[in-house]
């Protein structure tokens, strides 16, 4: 039996701010190769989560805010955003499905952020993400003034 409960949520959250990529995830999985992989996954503002899409093989993925706020964004194949949803608990959004060879990404709004994640298994590094080739990879200098525009675009009224 799992629990989810605030001092988990307090704990997860801890992790991820005192982690050098200010997220953290917890398995509820008990292997890598289960068919469904489930998970916490605390995400504060300055964690980058480099665009990407699930295919070959296809995986579909479901966040479900549990605490705090995040933007979920969805590119075209030039990277244009084609749309965002803000996940908020507190104005009833709760939850989004990312389909299969959709290319997306998720953005901290608030300290202490933390999802409920499914996603379709098994895991292998090898092949669970292509990144996005018209987006900074983790870790560039261009990082920082891509997530000012995902930030801003997270702003605009849709």
């Amino acid at each position: 039996m799992k629990i989810i409960n605030k001092e988990l949520l307090d704990s997860l959250t801890k992790e991820a701010q005192s982690s050098p990529r200010k997220r953290k995830n917890l398995n509820f999985h008990p292997a890598l190769d289960d068919p469904m992989n489930r998970m916490l996954n605390a995400l504060e503002p300055d964690t980058y989560t480099t665009p990407h899409k699930h295919e070959n093989p296809d995986k579909r993925e479901v966040f479900i805010v549990l605490r705090g706020r995040l933007a979920v964004f969805f590119f075209d194949n030039s990277g244009k955003i084609t749309h965002k949803t803000i996940l908020d608990k507190e104005v009833g959004v709760f939850g989004i499905e990312v389909l299969p060879r959709t290319w997306h990404s998720v953005l901290s709004l608030e300290s202490g952020s933390v999802v409920y994640e499914l996603k379709d298994g098994p895991y292998e590094a090898h092949n669970d993400k292509i990144f996005a080739p018209w987006a900074p990879t983790e870790g560039s200098s261009e990082v920082d003034d891509y997530m000012k525009f995902l930030r801003k675009a997270a702003l605009v009224e849709s």
